[in-house]
Order: C-alpha cells, then sequence, then structure tokens
C-alpha cells in the first residue's frame, strides 16, 4: 500500500483550475521529466498549467521538453503567471535549499501548496506533503497520480515520465528497480514511450568538451580506506579549459562505482558563484548518504544525496572527506 493520502490529493486537483509546478535547482531527468508529466495529466483534466523553476533546463536534457512548457523564474516567467493560480506543487524535493530562486515565490504564494516527492529529507515548506521515500523515483508517482485521477496516459505524458524513471533507477540497474518497476516502464512504453530513442537522447550525444571534461575528473580521482572510499572533483579551471559546461559533470560519480571494490563515492563540483556541489553515493548499508548530506544542509536518499558546502578548494574537500571518513568508520 502506498503511504501516500490519494484521495485527498485526487480531491485538491479536482476542486481547483490554475496550477504552478516546479522542482528544484539544477534539474535532472527526473524533477524534468515529472513536471511536464503531470503537467500533461492535469492539462488531459481541462486544468492550467505553468511549470517554472530557478534554474534553465541543461542543453543535454532539452530533448525532453519539445514544447518548451519548462520556464525559468526572473528570465522568461512573468510575476502574473506566479501569483494567478490556485495550487502550487513542489515535485521531486522537499527542501527549502533545493528550490533556490523559486523560494522566494513559494513562501510568497496564497496559493495552496503540495508536495509531491520521494526524497527522505525534508524542511517544513508549509506545504501538504504527498511523500513516499520507497518510490524508486518521484516520476512513478506522477504514473500512480495519473492512475488514481483516471488520466489515460499517452506519447506526451509518457515520454518524460519513462525518462524520470529510467534515469534515477540508473537505467534500472540500481538496487531501488523492483518488478513493479518494470512493469511500471512497461506500461509507459505502451503509452508511447520509446526506451531507444530516450536513451540515444540521453547518452549518445556527447560533445568532445564533455569528454574532456570527464576525462579530467577521472583522472583526479583517487582512493583510500583500502578502496572503499572513491572521490574526485570538478574545479572551474576544468570548465574553462575543456569549454564544458555545468551540467556536464551529470552521472559522472556513477564512473567511479564501477571501480571493484567501491563502498561510497564523493565529487566534489566547484560552482562559478563560489563554493562546492557534493554528490554522495553508496552501495552499503553502514553509510546513510542523506545523512551525510545533512550534514551540509543537503539531503536525498540513503544510496545517493547532495549538498553544498560554501568552502573555497581544498577546505572543502578536507571538510567533506573528514565526514565522509567517519560515517565509513
Amino acid at each position: 500500500m502506498s503511504p501516500i493520502n490519494w484521495p485527498a490529493f485526487v480531491e485538491i486537483i479536482r476542486a481547483n483550475q490554475r496550477f504552478l509546478l516546479t522542482s528544484h535547482i539544477r534539474p535532472d531527468c527526473d524533477a524534468l521529466g515529472s513536471e511536464l508529466g503531470m503537467c500533461g495529466v492535469l492539462e488531459s483534466l481541462g486544468k492550467q498549467v505553468t511549470i517554472v523553476n530557478g534554474h534553465a533546463v541543461p542543453g543535454n536534457l532539452q530533448f525532453i521538453d519539445p514544447g518548451r512548457r519548462l520556464k525559468t523564474v526572473g528570465v522568461n516567467a512573468p510575476a502574473s503567471e506566479l501569483d494567478a493560480i490556485d495550487v502550487l506543487m513542489i515535485l521531486d524535493t522537499s527542501a527549502w535549499a533545493q528550490l533556490g530562486p523559486m523560494a522566494d515565490v513559494v513562501k510568497a504564494t496564497r496559493a495552496r501548496k503540495i508536495v509531491l516527492d520521494h526524497h527522505l529529507s525534508e524542511d517544513d515548506l508549509g506545504a501538504e506533503p504527498f511523500k513516499n521515500v520507497k518510490a524508486e523515483a518521484t516520476g512513478r508517482l506522477v504514473v500512480e497520480a495519473a492512475e488514481q485521477l483516471g488520466v489515460r496516459l499517452t506519447p506526451r505524458i509518457a515520454m518524460p515520465l519513462f525518462a524520470a524513471i529510467a534515469t534515477d533507477t540508473g537505467w534500472f540497474r540500481f538496487g531501488s528497480t523492483s518488478s513493479d518497476t518494470l512493469r511500471c516502464a512497461a506500461n509507459l512504453i505502451d503509452a508511447g514511450a520509446d526506451p531507444a530513442a530516450i536513451y540515444q537522447d540521453l547518452y549518445e550525444q556527447e560533445t568532445l568538451p564533455r569528454l574532456k571534461l570527464r576525462g579530467r575528473i577521472l583522472s583526479r580521482t583517487e582512493s583510500e580506506l583500502d578502496g572503499r572510499l572513491i572521490h574526485t572533483a570538478c574545479l572551474q579551471e576544468d570548465f574553462s579549459e575543456t569549454g564544458a559546461m555545468p551540467s556536464d559533470t551529470e552521472d559522472v560519480i556513477n564512473l567511479t562505482l564501477a571501480v571493484a571494490g567501491t563502498q561510497v563515492a564523493v565529487i566534489l563540483v566547484e560552482q562559478q558563484s563560489g563554493g562546492f556541489k557534493i554528490s554522495f553515493r553508496s552501495r552499503t548499508s553502514r553509510v546513510d548518504c542523506s545523512k551525510l548530506a545533512e550534514t551540509f544542509g543537503g539531503g536525498g536518499h540513503k544510496a545517493a544525496a547532495g549538498a553544498f558546502v560554501k568552502d573555497a578548494w581544498p577546505e572543502a574537500q578536507r571538510t567533506v572527506l573528514d565526514a565522509v571518513r567517519a560515517a565509513m568508520r
């Protein structure tokens, strides 16, 4: 049984007309796919829907939004679109820090606020939570929402939701993948999702700068604690000297997990505005990535989480790795 109170969710949807959808900064496929899938579900019910995020869609994920529905606050989202709403729905995050510039919108709105999310960590966003932390992706929750609302899946809804679930499960290779996950994916394929095309758009559109950046990051990789801990970093000079984009660091940490004996992987990515974005991955039940991330004001799942530190290099590396080493003892 899902812990989500679906009758209450359905009642909110049916009782309101104008919806604003948002998600976390540095959006990934689960964030964007969940928004677009939910947009399709709501519009099939005759609802008015606007999607606005704190950060723009990364260039490598533009394929997921052929209709260009995804807007960015402060860029192409007029205040009138942010104010004239009945419900603000936050997808794939429950943390203030993850909302970025949209946090001010969430705080100021008089609209009803709800959260649809699968992350363990959470803040009090002043919103009604609809969460299942055992779900493999928020995209899976959107599929369940469609079922509860009696909405038939269409190719427009199925494509971004398949991308959301496939990427958050590592293309169905992570431990979060279950037989139900594969049945859900099969239903999305039956509804029009094209796995081959989605995979090609995601993983077979490499650029030379992206390959060079990955080479730099992987060459900086080090292991310790008898190979149980592996870590690396991406510095601002790596972007300027390779011509790569910040979004080109996506999924690099998973490459380090391929090293035999690795239990925990960490990558620090220097941000243009200062500080470092941290990503944690764990293959052992002894290390909870969400608790590590919470140490630095972040959050996520037990096996994968993220955070941000304001320190400069190498202090940032030292602070983060000391915390990881302590957790692994």
